[in-house]
């Protein structure tokens, strides 16, 4: 047997997905089918002779069109150093994979590609991106490697930080020796250019040499990427320090053969300055998208190492990758949980923090589930693995993360296309400008040069490509440290637009757990009749009547023995207790049995109208008190509902409960508009209407029947606690199960997208400024021109600024 799963276009309702089912379901070999609407995807279990096409068959004769699903994988770059090489590769990927998707993070220095792999193989995928100068490698989802990635990244930060220091040590004396003398600064006799010219030029010589060679990367990459046609910030850099080295050779020879004027024309200390400086950039950049990606670090940080195992009769320790599912691990106080599983025997409490934000631990028995890197406070047990590796829910919420970190969001389109031509474009006005100046101007062409190194080396695409990515990859840690999972950058755009946010009742604005809010009592004290009522329900499986019981247990109450049960469907139940005959139930039974309801009748109505239902006890044929039960609300669902009112967001709630209830509870938290007694299936259509009144919509909910309506809204948040189906058919995870993460997740939205809109406003002013000063336009009208030397200090700083703006995103506040 084996399993497989199509995506199906062409479904719009529940009877579509029926229909799609039954046809692949009638498909000879297969023996289940199953269709999930919210994700569109057809799960199949077939023999394994059964044909792809004889499935696609049926279901295109059904009238619907089965794709297969394009894998994904994740790719770590090397050797990209601007914006320009994000584009190189991630266009190189995009031509391979033809109706797939490639999308380059230059912040993070990978590509998530999907692909269809019966056309292409991950092998292709990597010899293109060879092809294009870069190096692809698959990512290995492992502690070890992770911190083997940073570990390269750390040495990666200390070898350029020796390059600077190194490249200082000769820049420093050279920038002295070549341009003290002009501010007046003395310079032995031995190396004054009046004197001894050729001295001078040759000590410039000797130090720029080492400095050339110690970034010989630059030009490595530079030339490489120029000759392949895809020049990048490297190959600006390698032009124009190249072309200062190279006319700064031609007058060292011109001054040996004695054109001794030269010498007060030489460009070494540009070359070697540049260099430096930009190494210096690269170095607060190295150090700076390190800190961008701290969240992920944290959550892996989180996950043990290794587990303590049963093997026959000892106790093994073996690293947390080794576990499979039905090992039995042995966990004790103080240690934290290796992987997801459930207890076999032990009771413990297990601080879930990390998890589910519940700040108290919570109590353990044999039964229930554990979840690993949780910590473990206080006894020892012994649990069974159920999920290890990529399923536990660590994992899942790092590959969330991961994946969220690594996708676009749609405003870093036009940053990507102005990158994708930038480079070529500033190649042809630096040659342009050089020219242009050569044959109109007055002046030399050592100046014509001056100016074309200062175009080539000022129109750095870094703070472009870094813009965004930067910023999405705070944001989302940010959010993901806060219990908030934002699943793709396109998510974190659109919550900033929000307008409305539909609440699902049950779960979600309510515990989703009924209990017990009142107890009026006339002929008999609150305990007994609670008491009597609990015994009464103890067979009932209502959730009312289990509120009751569980009153009841609360008080510490040793139940009474209950007979000739009789549960009347739609009214309540008739028991017998302690010899006396109960009536429990609705108005509709006691109206049936002829007790009279005038003693409580004010009371009934009140409770009522409170949102609370209130169920009637008669004893032996007497009305006796008065037992309400209400969902009751969560503790921030209030707060939550203000702050979203404070941000100008519209609430609805929608429910399936009647309008009174409904309106009972929209008057506790302040609902805007409630739309009640709405059946599961027509949730998705609820929220379809709100979008035609021109708004965005964000829905939030956490069962089965949520899922539709999250897939439909423009924005879906999923309550944490939820269910599997809900959480993938979400946008927004909120992991913390509290309403409170519903304006913190459209808060840290506005501010990412702020952040990114301010990091391309400085990216493009940057250059649409700083390429005309190069140009020489301030010089036309009598203003200052500008050294390359600045020019490379000015480039470094722009990517150091974009990345330094994005970290400001750390100082987001949340709104508890």
């Amino acid at each position: 047997m084996k399993k497989e799963s199509f995506v199906i276009e062409g479904m719009s309702c529940a009877s579509c997905a029926q229909t799609v089912e039954k046809a692949a379901s009638k498909v000879a070999g297969v023996t289940q089918a199953s269709v999930n609407l919210a994700t569109e995807k057809l799960n199949i279990e077939m023999a394994d002779d059964v044909s792809i096409s004889s499935i696609d068959a049926a279901v295109s004769d059904a009238g619907y069109k089965m794709v297969k699903p394009l894998k994904t994988i994740r790719l770590a770059v090397e050797g990209m150093t601007c914006a320009s090489c994000a584009q190189t590769v991630e266009n190189t990927t995009l031509k391979l994979v033809g109706s797939g998707n490639a999308a380059v993070n230059l912040a993070t220095e990978k590509m998530v590609v999907n692909y269809d792999p019966t056309r292409i193989t991950v092998a292709d995928i990597k010899a293109a991106v060879a092809e294009a100068g870069y190096k692809a490698t698959e990512e290995v989802d492992s502690i070890e490697a992770v911190d083997a990635v940073q570990e390269k990244k750390e040495q990666h930060i200390q070898a350029v930080w020796q390059r600077f220091w190194l490249s200082a040590v000769f820049t420093i004396p050279l920038l002295y020796i070549s341009m003290g003398h002009m501010i007046g600064l003395p310079l032995p006799t031995f190396l004054n250019p009046n004197n001894q010219p050729l001295v001078f030029a040759m000590t410039q010589l000797i130090l720029t040499i080492p400095v050339m060679i110690l970034g010989k990367s630059f030009f490595i990459v530079g030339f490489r990427s120029l000759f392949k046609g895809h020049p990048n910030m490297d190959s600006l850099v390698a032009l124009g320090t190249s072309a200062a080295f190279i006319y700064s050779l031609y007058a060292t020879v011109a001054i040996y053969l004695g054109s001794s004027q030269f010498a007060m024309a030489l460009y070494y200390e540009s070359a070697a300055v540049i260099l430096t400086l930009i190494t210096l950039g690269k170095y607060f950049e190295a150090v700076s998208k390190g800190k961008t990606s701290e969240a992920i670090k944290k959550l892996m940080g989180l996950a043990p190492k290794t587990a303590r195992i049963v093997r026959g009769d000892k106790e093994v320790e073996i690293p947390v990758e080794a576990v499979v599912v039905g090992d039995v691990i042995i966990v004790r106080p103080g240690e934290k949980i290796p992987v997801d599983g459930l207890i076999l025997e032990g009771t413990t409490a297990i601080d879930e923090a990390m998890i589910t934000g519940e700040s108290m631990p919570v109590e353990k028995h044999t039964g229930d589930s554990v979840i690993g890197a949780s910590m473990n406070k206080n006894g020892t047990i012994r649990y069974q693995a159920t999920k290890v590796g990529k399923d536990t829910a660590l994992a899942q919420i790092i590959k969330l993360v991961e994946d969220a970190q690594g996708s676009k969001a749609p405003i870093a389109k036009l940053a990507d296309k102005i990158s994708g031509v930038f480079v070529p474009i500033v190649i042809v006005l630096a040659l342009l400008s050089g020219l242009t100046w050569y044959f109109l101007g007055q002046e030399s062409w050592v100046f014509a040069l001056t100016i074309t190194i200062s175009v080539l080396v000022i129109a750095c695409p870094c703070a472009l490509g870094l813009a965004t990515p930067t910023a999405i990859m705070v944001g989302t840690g940010k959010g993901a440290e806060n219990g908030v999972l934002i699943k793709s950058g396109g998510a974190l755009e659109t919550a900033h637009r929000i307008q409305t946010v539909v609440l699902d009742k049950t779960g979600t604005i309510t515990e989703g757990k009924p209990k017990v809010t009142d107890i009026l009592v006339r002929t008999i004290k609150e305990e007994k009749l609670l008491l009597l009522a609990a015994s009464a329900e103890k067979s009932s499986e209502h959730p009312l009547g289990e509120a009751i019981v569980n009153a009841a247990e609360d008080r510490n109450m040793s139940l009474l023995k209950a007979s000739a049960f009789n549960a009347i469907p739609g009214q309540g139940i008739e028991v017998t207790v302690s010899e006396k005959r109960i009536l429990l139930g609705n108005r509709a039974l006691m109206e049936v049995q002829n007790i009279d309801l005038d003693y409580f009748q004010t009371d009934s109505d009140r409770l009522a109208m409170e949102g609370k239902t209130p169920m009637f006890i008669a004893i032996d044929n007497e009305l006796a008190g008065i037992i309400a039960v209400a969902d009751t609300l969560k503790e921030n669902s209030l707060a939550a509902i203000n702050k979203l009112h404070d941000m100008g967001i519209e609430v609805v709630m929608m429910t399936g409960d009647n309008e009174r209830t409904a309106q009972a509870i929209a008057k506790q938290v302040g609902i805007d508009r409630v739309v009640s007694e709405v059946l599961p299936e027509d949730k998705a259509h609820q929220v379809q209407v709100l979008q035609e009144e021109g708004k965005k919509v964000a829905m939030v909910g956490d069962g089965i029947n949520d899922a539709p309506a999250l897939a439909q809204a423009d924005i879906g948040m999923a309550i944490g606690t939820g269910t599997d189906v809900a959480i993938e058919s979400a946008d927004i995870v909120l992991m913390h199960s509290d309403l409170m993460d519903v304006p913190t997740a459209i808060a840290l939205s506005k501010a990412t997208i702020k952040n990114i809109k301010e990091n391309l406003f400085w990216a493009f002013a940057y250059n649409l400024l700083g390429i005309p000063v190069a140009m020489g336009l301030l010089y036309i009208f009598g203003g200052p021109l500008l050294n390359p030397m600045i020019a490379g200090a000015a480039m470094s700083f722009s990517s150091v600024s974009v990345l330094l703006n994005a970290l400001r995103l750390k100082r987001f506040k949340v709104s508890h």
